[in-house]
């Protein structure tokens, strides 16, 4: 993402959001009654030309700045859409007032408006920026002759697959099996390599088929052996994928990757829980109070909490008495378990009485 124009004093920014990860982060980033103002299209009724067109309408291009009241991102179509009522835009196009959904678009400048910027909201402008400067990694998790890849996206896990082979087990007698691990193999590097700028490559999985796997690539495609680390898991699949991910193996490959600190997070306060200590807090009232007492060290709030329960004051609270925000992603398993327990919780400096 890159920030075009800034002006503290009005409260705007101006960004460019270049990559699905930028709009999953303005996603959370944009709030219930700020304004966004950018470049949108919408259907215009044309009475100039014959009817046919005038029922129609003509598509129209044109800027638009609208008060926002409601934010979707949709993972799937990777589509992030804005509504709301019309403030600006070409008085003889569209009456102000009206409803529209803006779509934000990819390299189509946004400029977003809010009464204040919180101290949270600058600080994952600033994250999505330092984000588009790093490279992505590639879980690739092998069982027998399957694939799953799962590709490390800021906003959680990107699957892709199953990818399938045809090799027989070893006690079957076949002779074309050698050939046919072959074709799988490069099937599998095949998908890889469809992924611009992929940094680290760690192939997971049960048994030995990782291994023979990692052997090829060190013999056929040096270039991606030498990004590429052995995990061991017990399971394959999306399982497999999971498994890696609470390692923290790709947490050690790629230190600030948001996905693997979220799930460590996770994890932690899990562990926290079971053990019954009395410094973690869960559920919206119990951490609510526990950061209006300044007790909170980090502060794990699910993404769409964020915007829906007007947490920004709160957010600001946490970080002006020392402690962490981190902002979890509900995209991946983590963050279903976070929302399990109401979608926010913390790790406490203090035992609260």
């Amino acid at each position: 993402m890159k920030i075009v124009k800034e002006n503290a004093k009005e409260g705007f920014v101006e960004v460019i959001p270049e990559t699905l990860d930028d709009l999953w982060h303005l996603s959370h980033i944009i709030e219930v009654g700020d304004n966004a103002f950018s470049l949108t299209t919408r259907r215009i009724q044309d009475n100039t030309g014959d009817k046919l067109r005038s029922d129609r309408g003509v598509k129209k291009t044109f800027h638009l700045g609208l008060d926002i009241e409601g934010i979707s991102f949709h993972l799937f179509t990777g589509k992030l859409r804005l509504n709301g009522v019309i403030t600006s835009g070409p008085d003889d196009l569209i009456p102000l007032g009206s409803h529209h959904t803006l779509e934000v678009k990819l390299n189509t400048p946004l400029t977003i408006t809010k009464s204040r910027w919180p101290n949270w909201a600058i600080k994952r402008v600033n994250q999505a920026i330092e984000a588009s400067k790093k490279l992505s990694a590639i879980i690739v998790v092998l069982e027998d002759d399957t694939a799953q890849l799962g590709l490390m996206r800021q906003f959680g896990i990107e699957y892709y697959g199953p990818i399938k082979g045809h090799v027989s087990g070893k006690r079957i007698i076949d002779k074309n099996r050698q050939k046919n691990i072959v074709q799988f193999y490069e099937k599998v590097i095949e998908s890889i390599t469809k992924f611009d700028s992929i940094q680290n490559i760690v192939i997971a999985g049960p048994g030995f088929v990782k291994n023979d796997f990692y052997d090829y690539l060190k013999d056929k495609h040096s270039d991606l052996a030498k990004i590429s680390i052995l995990e061991a898991t017990g399971s394959g699949g999306r399982n497999g994928i999971t498994e890696v991910l609470k390692k923290g193996t790709v947490e050690k490959l790629t230190s600030e990757n948001r996905v693997a600190l979220e799930m460590g997070a996770i994890d932690n306060l899990l562990t926290q829980i079971a053990k019954n200590s009395s410094k973690v807090a869960y559920g919206v009232r119990e951490t609510q109070n526990a950061i209006n007492l300044g007790a909170v060290e980090q502060l794990l709030i699910l993404d769409s909490k964020v915007a829906g329960e007007n947490m920004g004051d709160s957010m600001d609270m946490v970080e002006n008495m020392k402690g962490e925000v981190m902002v979890i992603s509900s995209e991946h398993e983590g963050g279903k378990q976070l929302e399990s327990l109401g979608g926010m919780a913390a790790i406490l400096r203090y035992e609260l009485a």
